[in-house]
């Protein structure tokens, strides 16, 4: 049974894998035997996890890249491929957040978020993706969610429609892309305690999560593990693609 989660051989690719979810899902993928690249606008905390990765038994080598800025993926996609031949599994993890009032954003805010939680994504996909059809082995890509991408949150306006746009980019790429074998599916996270979302958690808003959540909370990152390793896996889902999985503790089955 444990080959079904067996991903030696395999290279993963973990953009915004130096943050605290990615990092996780991105140990996750190492223990499983994934050979990870681990790549973040801030190469010093990439490092860390590499290192982190590698002091358990695993393979891991930091890149640094600026998600919104294609040259940057370009570039870094051409380092990987010097590192391993390659890319199997596509782990997009970056993301940002701002609490900023809707009346009081200013377009060059909503810019910055919608460059990395969307179009960063999309161009990853992009430059990703077509080296996957090249290389003629499938492959699986993990878009990282949010529950706000179907249940919009008051407070952070533009995260949520960037998230709600990368839920149709997972499903629309499902399509486009399962003639050559590469899956696309979507994780989405409930309330876990990563930076960006600790900004704006204060206690009244925590009091409303946990009412709005059955198993009363938050997430542990290593909770994140279990979804991308079986989503990795083809021989664990490989008729697995377009779907988008809640790991929210029962968020998006509340109602009132």
């Amino acid at each position: 049974m444990t080959q079904l989660f067996d991903l030696t051989g395999k290279t993963a690719v973990a953009i915004g894998g130096n943050s605290v979810l990615g990092s996780s899902m991105a140990k996750g993928l190492a223990a499983h035997g994934a050979k990870v690249a681990i790549v973040g606008r801030n190469l010093e905390k990439a490092q860390q996890v590499a290192a982190e990765i590698e002091e358990n038994g695993g393979i891991a080598k930091a890149f640094q890249a600026d998600v919104s800025t294609r040259a940057d993926l370009v570039r870094v996609a051409d380092e990987i491929d010097a590192w391993s031949g390659g890319c199997d599994v596509l782990l997009n993890a970056p993301g940002k957040n701002s609490a900023t009032p809707f009346f009081e954003l200013e377009m060059e805010e909503w810019d910055d978020i919608m460059d990395v939680n969307l179009k960063g994504i999309v161009q990853t996909c992009q430059i990703f993706a077509k080296r996957m059809i090249e290389q003629g082995r499938g492959g699986s890509i993990i878009n990282i969610s949010s529950v706000s991408s179907t249940t919009p949150l008051s407070k952070v306006f533009t995260y949520s429609v960037s998230k709600a746009g990368l839920n149709s980019a997972t499903q629309f790429l499902a399509r486009e892309l399962a003639p050559y074998g590469i899956r696309v599916n979507a994780i989405i996270p409930g309330f876990f305690p990563a930076e960006q979302n600790r900004k704006i958690l204060s206690p009244e808003r925590v009091a409303s999560i946990m009412n709005h959540t059955p198993m009363q909370r938050f997430g542990e990152p290593d909770e994140l593990q279990g979804a991308a390793v079986w989503l990795a896996s083809g021989k664990a889902s490989g008729f697995v693609t377009g779907t988008l999985i809640r790991v929210d503790g029962g968020f998006g089955s509340m109602t009132i």
